[in-house]
C-alpha cells in the first residue's frame, strides 16, 4: 500500500467540557424524563473495547513458524509488495498440530518503511472485530522484538484471484465483462455499507481503490488493506481529524484540503472506482494526453444524459453492455462525486442502486444501443501506484 502523507496530523479535537449533569426545567418534566432516558443509554464501545472482546478469535503465530511457512519467505512464494511490506504465500499447520494445513497469506513488515507499527496494530483491530463476506478474514498475527528487531505480520485467508485492479487493467487478461463489473462493485459497496451501518461503532475506511479490492476464484470481492482504516466519529462531532493519507487520485477533496475526514469519504472514492469499471481506464494515467491524463477530469466532457456518453466506455467490453444500465451507473458516480460531501448518497442507497443496474443489465440480455465501435490498440498501461505528493 503506497500512500501519499500532505498534512501533519490536525489539532486533536478539543474535549468538550463536561456539562451539568443535569439541565433542570421545571416546567417541562417530559425533558427532564428524555434526559433521563438519554443518560441512561449505554455509550457505543471503542475499537478498542470490541477487539478486546474479540482478540482471542486471533491466533499467535512465532516468527519462526510463519517463516518454515513461507520457505524463509521465499521470493517465488511472492504476491505482491506495498507500504506496508511484502505478503507471501504461505502454508500453516493447525494449532493442534492436527488436520489438514491451510494456505494463506502472509503480509511482513518492512523494517525500514514509513508506515509501521500503527498501521499493524490498525488491522489487527479493525479486522480483529469486523466478520462479513466481502472483508477479507484476518486469521492471525506475529509480533515479537528480539535481536532481530521487530517482527510485524499479519496472516490472512488467501485470495486466489488477484484484484479488481489487476482483471481490469492488465491487457493480458481476458477482459473483465461488465455484469461481472457490476457484481464485484455490488459486494465491495455491501462491504463498505458493513463498516458504516453494521457495527456497533463506524468504520471510515480510507483506502478504498480497485488494487485493494481482492478477489476469489468466483470473482466474489473482499477488501483489503486496513491500515489506514479511523473509527468514525461519534457524539455530536461531524469528522475526525487526521493527516491526510491515501492513493493520488481517489481521495475526496475535502478530505485533502481540511484533514476532516468522514463516511462520505468513502463514498468518494467508490465513486472513482465506478468510473474505472466503467472505463477502463486508471484514474491518473500520464501516458494519454493532457486532457486525458486525470479520469475524473475526462469524463466531465463526457455525461451520463449525452449522446457522447458512450465514447468513454471501456472499448474492450466490445459494446457488450447495455446503454441504460451504463448511463444509471455513471449517474450513480456523479453523485458520489458530489462536491457537497452531505449530497453523497449512503452506502446503502448505492447498494440498491448497483442492484438495479444489475437487474437491468439481466434483462437487457447484454444488448446495447450504441453503434460498435473498433477496439482501440493496447498500448502500455504506466502503472501510476499510490505516491507521496
Amino acid at each position: 500500500m503506497n500512500c501519499f502523507y500532505i498534512f501533519k496530523d490536525k489539532s486533536k479535537s478539543k474535549r468538550k467540557s463536561q456539562s451539568d449533569p443535569v439541565l433542570r426545567d421545571k416546567g417541562k418534566p417530559e425533558t427532564s424524563a428524555l434526559n433521563r432516558a438519554v443518560r441512561s443509554m449505554p455509550s457505543p464501545r471503542s475499537i478498542q473495547e470490541l477487539y478486546k472482546e474479540n482478540e482471542h478469535n486471533l491466533r499467535v503465530f512465532s516468527y519462526e513458524e510463519l517463516r518454515d511457512a513461507t520457505h524463509a519467505f521465499n521470493k517465488l512464494l511472492k504476491l505482491g509488495e506495498g507500504g506496508f511490506g511484502s505478503v507471501y504465500k504461505g502454508t500453516i499447520k493447525p494449532a493442534n498440530g492436527q488436520g489438514e494445513s491451510t494456505i494463506v497469506a502472509i503480509k511482513k513488515l518492512n523494517k525500514h518503511g514509513l508506515q509501521g507499527h500503527k498501521e499493524w496494530l490498525s488491522e489487527v483491530q479493525f479486522l480483529g472485530i469486523v466478520s462479513h463476506p466481502n472483508l477479507v478474514k484476518l486469521l492471525g498475527y506475529c509480533s515479537e522484538d528480539g535481536e532481530r528487531g521487530i517482527e510485524r505480520l499479519l496472516v490472512y485467508e488467501f485470495v486466489p484471484n488477484r484484484t479488481l485492479e489487476y482483471h481490469l487493467f492488465n491487457t493480458a487478461t481476458p477482459t473483465l465483462p461488465w455484469k461481472r463489473r457490476l457484481e464485484i462493485m455490488l459486494g465491495a459497496a455491501q462491504g463498505l455499507a458493513y463498516l458504516h451501518d453494521g457495527l456497533e461503532v463506524k468504520v471510515i475506511y480510507r483506502d478504498f481503490k480497485s488494487s485493494n479490492v481482492l478477489l476469489d476464484q468466483n470473482f466474489t470481492p473482499k477488501l483489503s488493506d486496513f491500515g489506514l482504516a479511523r473509527e468514525g466519529p461519534t457524539g455530536d462531532r461531524t469528522h475526525v481529524s487526521t493527516a491526510v493519507v491515501g492513493t493520488y487520485g481517489y481521495a475526496a477533496p475535502e478530505y485533502v484540503e481540511t484533514g476532516h475526514l468522514t463516511i462520505q469519504s468513502d463514498i468518494w472514492t467508490f465513486g472513482v472506482v465506478l468510473y474505472e469499471i466503467l472505463t477502463g481506464r486508471r484514474t491518473v494515467e500520464r501516458n494519454r494526453p493532457l486532457a486525458e491524463q486525470k479520469l475524473l477530469d475526462w469524463v466531465k466532457d463526457f455525461p451520463h444524459d449525452s449522446n457522447r456518453f458512450s465514447m468513454i466506455i471501456d472499448p474492450h467490453l466490445r459494446n457488450q453492455y447495455p446503454i441504460r444500465a451504463a448511463r444509471k451507473i455513471a449517474k450513480l458516480a456523479d453523485s458520489c462525486l458530489a462536491k457537497n460531501a452531505k449530497e453523497r448518497p449512503t452506502m446503502s442507497q448505492v447498494v440498491e442502486s448497483l442492484k438495479e443496474a444489475i437487474q437491468d443489465s439481466e434483462q437487457s440480455q447484454g444488448s446495447t444501443s450504441v453503434s460498435p465501435r473498433p477496439v482501440k490498440s493496447s498500448s502500455k498501461m504506466v502503472d501510476h501506484r499510490s505516491r507521496r505528493v
